[in-house]
């Protein structure tokens, strides 16, 4: 049998399962509800183990010509600029974890994926096509389109982010709290800074109540940043509301002028609200089921938002090739090998903005006993070598 599976989303989730499916025997259609595919300009950090899956599913090397390759991480001081090395990547990350550490432009990891998709199956990605309302029964699932067509299938995968309409159909309206934290996000021209700037490292600058991430994307020629800050006084949860360098400057004034230097530079910045979610006891319903943001969005203080995406595609395909007999049985497997993890990297996104906001950072002598604490090397292999040593590939299903 060659299972049919439909998958509501098609973005790098949704994307990477169609693709580990297709290779698994599977057949895929992609209902995308935008008129084009395309993610949002921003970057995004991939680490071994979503660079594995990459590997895996034949896309690694090609991605990585368009990626830079992070040498390693460091932690700076949000007034002084004093830096800590968090940790080596590069060829330490390939020794270590067997693959390496990328840092990436969103729309260049799509543009990689669909075009594997299409390889696979030229027509397997539908755009225009928005999830209205779902229906399963012993023998198959439909997905009513807002255009009123159907498509129907063995099984559906809701791969549609944050606000999944599948999530929705499937368990009711979810009920997200804000943080008191809204992130600026933008992207630099990298010929626009000093040259020192252009250094292949994730950086992460830490203050009292807010910090800041940047890093380069694009072969190097763009640098992404990201900024959060505590605010309460506004709660949009949308990427692309646009904000302005005026004010974004104002939310980061006192920090160091490397900072200000990067956002004077943004020429367009947007912001959104940082919501949170309890992790979903269950994702799972007969012969659908939930993927990435779907069922376990995160705040973007682990880096490991898309990795988490990327692995569980990978993870739903092997449990649909090997137990393709039975699909409902198959995707509970699916949901069991994913869910102590990804809960576990929601709640240690979350333990971050403790550690990276913390009250004590703004002593300079205070904060370097701090960093010294919360960033020795112990402890920064606790919060980290449980999410790089996953294998995909040999994990229980």
């Amino acid at each position: 049998m060659q299972p049919h599976v439909l998958i509501a989303g098609g973005g790098i989730g949704g994307l990477t399962a169609a693709l580990a499916l297709l290779r698994s025997g599977c057949d895929v259609d992609v209902y995308e509800q935008a008129a084009e595919l395309k993610e949002v300009g921003a970057g995004l950090q991939l680490a071994a183990n979503g660079t594995r899956v990459l590997h895996e599913l034949g896309i690694g090397e090609q991605l990585k010509a368009l990626a830079c390759e992070a040498i390693g991480k460091e932690v700076r001081l949000w007034s002084s600029g004093e830096t800590w090395k968090l940790f080596d990547l590069g060829a330490v990350s390939i020794e270590r974890y067997g693959y390496p550490y990328l840092t990436v432009y969103r729309p260049d990891l799509l543009g990689v994926l669909a075009a594997a998709v299409r390889r696979e199956k030229p027509d397997a990605i539908h755009l225009g096509a928005k999830c209205s309302a779902v229906s399963q029964d012993g023998k198959g699932v439909r997905l009513r389109l807002a255009d009123a067509t159907e498509a129907g299938g063995d099984a559906l995968i809701g791969a549609d982010g944050v606000h999944s309409r599948v999530r929705q159909a499937l368990f009711g309206p979810d009920r997200p709290s804000f943080t008191g934290i809204i992130a600026w996000r933008g992207v630099i021209p990298m010929d626009r800074l000093p040259e020192r700037m252009a250094r292949s490292v994730g950086t992460n600058w830490i203050g009292p109540g807010g910090h800041v991430v940047h890093y380069p994307v694009r072969a190097g020629s763009l640098m992404n940043f990201v900024g959060a800050l505590e605010r309460a006084d506004w709660q949009v949860e949308s990427w692309s509301t646009r904000g302005t360098t005026e004010e974004m400057a104002a939310d980061f004034a006192g920090w160091n002028e490397d900072v200000q230097t990067m956002i004077r530079n943004i020429e367009t910045p947007y912001k959104w609200a940082l919501m949170v979610r309890p992790p979903m006891a269950r994702w799972t319903l007969g012969r659908a089921s939930l993927l990435g943001d779907a069922c376990h969005s995160m705040l973007p203080l682990l880096a490991q938002g898309a990795n988490m995406a990327i692995e569980d595609g990978f993870v739903l395909a092997r449990c649909l090739k090997e137990h393709r007999d039975d699909l409902p049985a198959a995707l509970m497997r699916y949901e069991n090998a994913r869910r102590d993890r990804t809960r576990r990297a929601v709640e240690g996104s979350a333990a971050n903005i403790q550690r990276f906001h913390n009250p004590k950072l703004s002593d300079p002598a205070e904060a370097r006993r701090y960093v010294a604490r919360e960033w020795a090397e112990e402890r920064v292999a606790e919060r980290y070598e449980w999410l790089f040593r996953y294998d995909v590939t040999t994990v229980a299903i």
